[in-house]
């Protein structure tokens, strides 16, 4: 799939009609992180418990119905203040939902030195320069990811929803954290990954109209529609840093995160069920897992 040319809109379509797409009017790139295959026997992780999201600055009246509908009691923006000012996004008010500002970088990691050395990794489109960058969030996120994966551990009844800008980056390595946690295959949390590039597809003449406004891209879009990227590659290559870096996604979460074993295996219990066609106490318990 070519990442800077626009993808066809009955394509587009057809994919966002179906799972692990959801629509919430007003907020693109909604996925259910449930229902994908672990290496527990029996197991999926949990539909409607978890979803992730681009901004959720422009959702409609009829969105947050949807909200309440799918029971998203709590949302949590991975954004910084910078970026929410910037591009004039605040954080809206959803009635019955708490929406919690948990950025991943502080004030200070957006100077336009640290932007433009950031802008030059993303707009290169190498996996060599995502790894940079991904290294950046994961050493930068682990008091907001503690939130989140802290709900998940407290609230197994309590759906929520993160995100960040686009829903990317930020958001794409907690999903992907949260999912190698619960038993996912690589080539399966890169293929959530790579669903990105699609669902980011109907705001693509916004993103294009905001990075128009950046000097870096202005006279260059092909380093603008890098920004785009999403190949699956990436998210094998991440997944491996995580591995040769931290250890693993459970050393990641005891080490930078701040988590205990305690905690970890909660959260895995927790963002696990029984397969639909499989359902059986007697393999909870087998792993472990009642």
């Amino acid at each position: 799939m070519d990442q800077l040319e626009p993808l066809d809109p009955a394509y587009v379509a057809e994919q966002l009609s179906r799972p692990p797409f959801v629509t919430i009017p007003g907020v693109v790139n909604v996925r259910d992180l449930g229902s994908y295959p672990t290496h527990y026997p029996g197991l999926v992780t949990k539909p409607g418990l978890v979803y992730r999201s681009g901004e959720v600055s422009h959702i409609t009246a009829e969105g947050m119905l949807r909200l309440r509908e799918l029971g998203i009691t709590t949302i949590y923006d991975l954004r910084s203040e910078t970026e929410m000012l910037k591009y004039d996004t605040p954080i809206p008010t959803v009635e019955g939902v708490d929406v919690v500002h948990i950025p991943v970088f502080k004030t200070e990691d957006y100077s336009p030195e640290a932007m433009s050395k950031r802008f030059e990794l993303y707009a290169s489109g190498k996996t060599e320069a995502f790894m940079i960058l991904y290294a950046q969030i994961l050493d930068n996120a682990g008091p907001a990811f503690g939130v989140v994966l802290r709900h998940i551990r407290d609230k197994p009844d309590s759906p929520c929803l993160f995100h960040c800008t686009a829903g990317k980056d930020r958001t794409g390595i907690l999903a992907a954290i949260l999912l190698k946690l619960a038993g996912v295959d690589d080539e399966t949390i890169a293929q959530d990954y790579a669903l990105t590039r699609v669902g980011r597809e109907p705001a693509r003449e916004m993103i294009m109209k905001r990075l128009s406004k950046v000097p870096y891209f202005a006279e260059n879009m092909e380093a603008a529609l890098n920004m785009f990227s999403s190949r699956a590659e990436t998210m094998l290559a991440f997944l491996r840093m995580l591995e040769d870096r931290y250890g693993g996604v459970e050393q990641y979460l005891k080490n930078v995160v701040g988590l205990t074993d305690d905690d970890i295996a909660t959260i895995r219990r927790n963002f696990l069920v029984p397969a639909p066609q499989t359902a059986s106490s007697t393999q909870c318990e087998a792993n472990g897992l009642s």
